[in-house]
C-alpha cells in the first residue's frame, strides 16, 4: 500500500496548506474527466483522495502517523471502506468475535447485512457559486431498498430465518495449530454470506437482495470557498445494503468553472485591469465590477504596468476557517498598434519634449503643412 504522503507528493511535515495545495493538484492531474477512459488514473485519483481524507484529519493524520493506514480507521476515500483498527486485528487472531476480514458487526453480536457501497458523482458549479456556496443538486443511480419488502428480500408474507451453520451471527469460528500455539481465527460463513439470515422465499421483484436500481436527485449544501478538486462526503447517500444493510456514503467531486475576468490563487481573487498610456500617466477613475458589486477604484497618476491595487477581504471565503482572502486588481498597459498621423505626431511631439529619441517615420499631415509654409 502507497504511503498518503507520497501519494500526495509532501513530507511528513507539511503543513494543512501543502497538503491542500498537494491534493488538488493531483486531483486536476487524476480526475477522470482529464483523462477520461484511463483506469490507472482513476485509482490513484481514488487513492489521493483517500490520502487527503485522512491527512486532512488531524486525529486520523495523528493515528496515521503512528500506526499507519489500519490505524487510522475508517478514513475511507471514495470508493472504499473503513480500515480495520488494531484492537480488530488483535481480536482476529486471540478469539474476539469480530474479524476485520469477516462481514462486520460488533463483538461478540451477529454481523448483520453487510453495508452498501460507496458512490461518486461530480457537481458542475459556476465561478461564483464555488466562491459563495450554493445548493446543487446531483443526479446519480443507486441502490435504494426495495419497497415491496422493506428492504429484507422475503417474499410477501414470508420472513428471513437465522442461519443454522453460524447461529445468525454471521461468522464461524475456526481453531488451528501454529508455531504459537493454538489460534482461533473468524471468517464470514460461507451459507449465509456473512449475513446471518437465509431467505427461503425470495421477494420477486428484488430477487431477495433487498434492493432495486434507481434514479435519485440529492440537494447538496456546497459551502463556499471549494475549488475543482475538492470532494464532499455526505455520509449514507451512497448505496443501500443488502437485505437492510446500512447505506455506503457519496462523494461529491466539485468541478467549477472559469470566470471570463477572475481567476483564483488560494484565497484570493486576481484580474486584470486594462489601462491606455494616458490613463496611467495622468491617473484616472474605474467603475470596478467585483463578485460583491460595484467598487470604486482611483488609479493614480504615474501607475505603471504590473502596479496591484488590493481590496482587502473581497476574495474567497476560508474554508474551515474565518475571513476571505483579498481581490488583487493587476494594471496591464495597454500600448495601441494603430496610430492616426495625427496622434502619432503628437506622441513624437511628447518624445522631443522629454529629450527621447524614437525612429523616424513618413512625416505627418500636420508636419507637412508646417514644413510648406516654412
Amino acid at each position: 500500500m502507497a504511503d498518503f504522503y507520497e501519494l500526495l507528493g509532501v513530507s511528513r511535515s507539511a503543513s494543512p496548506d501543502e497538503l491542500k495545495k498537494a491534493y488538488r493538484r493531483k486531483a486536476r492531474e487524476l480526475h477522470p474527466d482529464a483523462k477520461p477512459g484511463d483506469a490507472k488514473a482513476e485509482a490513484e485519483f481514488k487513492e489521493v483522495a483517500r490520502a487527503y481524507e485522512t491527512l486532512s484529519d488531524p486525529d486520523l493524520r495523528a493515528r496515521y502517523d503512528r500506526f499507519g493506514e489500519e490505524g487510522a480507521g475508517a478514513a475511507g476515500g471514495a470508493g472504499f471502506g473503513g480500515g480495520a483498527g488494531l484492537g480488530d486485528l488483535f481480536d482476529a487472531f486471540f478469539g474476539g468475535g469480530n474479524s476485520p476480514f469477516g462481514g462486520g458487526g460488533g463483538r461478540g453480536g451477529p454481523a448483520g447485512p453487510p453495508r452498501g457501497q460507496d458512490l461518486e458523482v461530480v457537481a458542475d458549479l459556476t465561478f461564483v457559486q464555488a466562491v459563495f456556496g450554493a445548493t446543487v443538486p446531483v443526479t446519480l443511480r443507486t441502490a435504494t431498498a426495495c419497497t415491496d419488502c422493506d428492504g429484507t428480500g422475503a417474499g410477501q408474507g414470508t420472513q428471513p430465518v437465522t442461519c443454522s451453520e453460524c447461529n445468525g451471527r454471521g461468522q464461524v469460528q475456526r481453531v488451528r495449530q501454529s508455531l504459537l500455539g493454538q489460534m482461533m481465527t473468524t471468517s464470514p460463513c460461507a451459507r449465509c454470506s456473512g449475513t446471518g439470515q437465509i431467505i427461503v422465499t425470495p421477494c420477486p421483484t428484488c430477487s431477495g437482495d433487498g434492493r432495486v436500481v434507481t434514479e435519485k436527485t440529492y440537494q447538496v449544501d456546497v459551502p463556499a470557498g471549494v475549488d475543482t478538486g475538492s470532494t464532499l462526503r455526505l455520509t449514507g447517500r451512497g448505496a443501500a445494503g443488502p437485505r437492510g444493510g446500512p447505506n455506503g456514503d457519496l462523494y461529491v467531486h466539485i468541478r467549477a468553472a472559469a470566470h471570463e475576468a477572475y481567476r483564483r490563487e488560494d484565497n484570493d481573487l486576481v484580474t486584470d485591469l486594462p489601462v491606455s498610456i494616458a490613463q496611467a500617466a495622468l491617473g484616472t477613475r474605474f467603475t470596478l465590477e467585483t463578485l460583491d458589486g460595484d467598487e470604486e477604484l482611483d488609479v493614480p497618476a504615474g501607475t505603471q504596468p504590473g502596479r496591484e491595487f488590493v481590496l482587502r477581504g473581497r476574495g474567497v471565503p476560508r474554508l474551515q476557517g474565518r475571513g476571505r482572502g483579498d481581490l488583487r486588481v493587476r494594471v496591464q498597459v495597454e500600448v495601441p498598434t494603430k496610430l492616426s498621423d495625427d496622434e502619432a505626431e503628437l506622441l513624437r511631439l511628447f518624445a522631443v519634449s522629454r529629450g527621447e529619441h524614437v525612429e523616424a517615420h513618413e512625416k505627418g499631415l500636420f508636419s507637412r503643412i508646417k514644413s510648406a509654409f516654412s
